[in-house]
């Protein structure tokens, strides 16, 4: 049995051109094992990152193939396409007719959110927080934020029955 990855990234904006990621999350599942990792600010690194996904065969996303892997080969000039498999969810959602962003489906499908008013612009707006004022309430909210993303993406794979 493979190790399977769940991958979420926030960053400073919509553009990989002119933004940078802030934050990669990563849950690892598989072999009975789970491990949970977040790269955050400097330590988000093409290498680091490797590290992470060390022994996954598989990378799930939501949107991913559009968003977070384009942005993370701008950005760390790492494809990750090329070293794993990538499942993006989005499309087998679409296949469900669920339709959205991940929080509608995550509604649609009675996925529960501890926070479930943060939202990519406000997981923007917290990281500026974090570093213009040395915010830590703005960053723990937004690593549970992330945290919360990649785990319900295993949820959602679950629902799905992928």
């Amino acid at each position: 049995m493979s190790l399977e990855a769940y991958l979420d990234i926030e960053t400073t904006g919509l553009s990989w051109f002119s933004g940078e990621v802030t934050v990669i999350g990563v849950y690892v599942v598989g072999q009975g094992k789970e491990r949970f990792i977040q790269l955050v600010g400097r330590d988000v690194t093409k290498d680091k990152l490797m590290r992470a996904l060390q022994d996954v065969d598989t990378i799930y996303t939501y949107n991913g193939s559009r968003f977070d892997i384009p942005f993370i080969n701008a950005t760390l000039g790492l494809d990750l396409r090329q070293y794993f498999n990538h499942k993006d969810l989005m499309y087998d959602c679409w296949e469900s007719n669920l339709y959205g962003g991940l929080k509608g489906v995550e509604r649609a499908l009675g996925i529960p959110r501890a926070l479930p008013d943060v939202n990519g612009y406000l997981a923007v707006v917290l990281w500026d927080k974090y570093c213009r004022n040395g915010d830590k309430r703005a960053l723990a909210t937004l690593l549970k934020y992330n945290k919360e993303d990649v785990i319900n993406l295993r949820v959602l794979r679950e629902k799905l029955r992928i």
